[in-house]
């Protein structure tokens, strides 16, 4: 990337619509903007105001129309690159859009890299890297709670709470190191437990912020769960309630469903990639024992498995079967058909699994759906995510900084223990500043920055 190109790039998605966006970018835009567009009285975009939108034509180098267009100004330093930008408002087919793309490429824009908008953002200090993640976390986003959590980094809620423990270290850092300049002045700048005590607190939150990844992970990225049962415990029916629709067919015959079938669905704001399988039982059926094989493939990667067992039927050899398969994972077991007389009494499901996973449901009266989804919710979470718990680690990129720097702070303290010279307390202490400052940018290099603009969209 050249910072010092003009860049361009459709900004909606794919796909007609009624409207469709051009971006442009850079020291040139209102220049090049200027070339393909003619507004009102001969006017171009040199003309106008900055936050003002105009209505004129989209016009080719040679002068032919293109589409009748509204055209947005933001001039520099008040918009989303801090670069002057302009935004063709186009009727949303796609000929349009090339056309326009290929007028502005020929009046001297570049096609833009994915994520460079955003990168030129934090480039030039309107986002810090963690917001800039934020912006593809929340396009991204499957349920609210994604969505707030996503909002929430966006506003700078978890970079502010880095950006504080990072100045409580380089303040401490601070004090060290005067100490070691002016060791021969036997000037004391901070104690032994001073410094320790400032450490600890640190340390002690980034163990907190730590220990909320995995829901972030979860929150971001969602669950992979599992049904897996017997022929006709009524798996794809409870696939169909979960989802609120005809997903999977549901009949009688035993063995229906012979592949694997997927669904995203919301389960208490936690996005949960749902996945319906074939019956797990020895079969001669070609076809359906590749379904079989596909069942067990689907439960090894499953990170929650719901065990659906009949409650009109009898616990069985084959029930117990596939509750070996799921051992280690997390399992809740569904006794479904609970509309039915029973057969299947709790007592006989002692010792299979946890008390709280144990849930009695029947899909097709939608009795007991609610409580399933409580547990699933419990199930995978380990706390709430109610706005008041404050911010969520969502990225492994960031797991991996706090880890880093919880362990420099860990060795400081050792150091301080064993009333090492200030020297290896300065070099630990400087990682551990460095390992946060990975996250929200101010210590980062540009394989890190490629790595993560690279995930974006063309156009953002």
């Amino acid at each position: 990337m050249n910072a010092g190109d003009t860049i361009c790039a459709i900004a909606t998605p794919p796909g007609e619509g009624g409207i469709g966006i051009i971006r442009v970018s850079g020291e040139k835009a209102l220049d090049i903007a200027s070339r393909v567009f003619v507004g009102a009285g001969g006017r171009t975009v040199r003309d106008y105001q900055t936050h003002t939108l105009h209505h004129g034509e989209l016009r080719a180098p040679d002068g032919k129309r293109i589409d009748e267009v509204l055209v947005a100004v933001m001039k520099a330093p008040r918009s989303y690159t801090c670069e002057d930008v302009v935004e063709f408002h186009c009727h949303g087919g796609p000929l349009i859009l090339r056309l326009g793309m290929e007028a502005l490429l020929l009046s001297g824009a570049r096609l833009a890299e994915p994520g460079e908008f955003s990168k030129r953002a934090f480039l030039n200090g309107r986002l810090d890297l963690a917001q800039a993640e934020a912006v593809m976390d929340l396009i991204s986003a499957r349920t609210e709670a994604g969505l707030r959590v996503a909002l929430e980094q966006l506003r700078g809620a978890l970079s502010e709470e880095l950006g504080r423990l990072r100045e409580g270290l380089v303040r401490l850092l601070v004090e060290v190191e005067a100490g070691i300049d002016f060791s021969d002045e036997d000037i004391t700048f901070i104690s032994a437990q001073g410094l320790a005590n400032g450490v600890t607190v640190v340390r002690d939150r980034i163990t907190q912020l730590i220990r909320t990844a995995e829901d972030g992970r979860i929150v971001r990225e969602g669950v992979t769960a599992v049904l897996v049962g017997r022929p006709n415990v009524g798996k794809s029916s409870l696939m169909n309630a979960l989802a609120k629709a005809d997903r999977a067919i549901v009949t009688p015959i035993p063995g229906t469903t012979r592949d694997v079938l997927e669904e995203f669905v919301n389960v208490r704001g936690i996005p949960v990639r749902l996945l319906d399988t074939a019956g797990l039982r020895e079969t001669v059926d070609v076809v359906e024992r590749e379904g079989v094989r596909r069942s067990h493939d689907a439960l090894a990667r499953a990170e929650l498995v719901l065990a659906v067992l009949d409650g009109s039927e009898p616990l069985d050899d084959e029930d117990r079967r596939l509750l070996d398969l799921a051992r280690g994972k997390a399992v809740i077991l569904v006794v479904n058909k609970s509309d039915l007389p029973p057969r299947l009494e709790p007592r006989h499901l002692k010792g299979l699994t946890e008390e709280n996973r144990i849930v009695w449901v029947s899909a097709t009266a939608s009795a007991g759906m609610e409580e399933l989804r409580d547990a699933i919710r419990d199930a995978v979470l380990k706390q709430g995510l109610e706005p008041s718990e404050g911010v969520l680690i969502t990225h492994l990129r960031h797991r991996g900084a706090l880890e880093r720097a919880q362990a420099s702070l860990e060795q400081v303290l050792l150091s301080v223990e064993r009333c090492m010279a200030a020297e290896f307390v300065a070099v630990d202490l400087r990682a551990a500043v460095n390992a946060i400052g990975e996250i929200i940018g101010e210590t980062t290099t540009d394989d890190i920055l490629d790595r993560i603009f690279k995930e974006f969209c063309i156009g953002k």
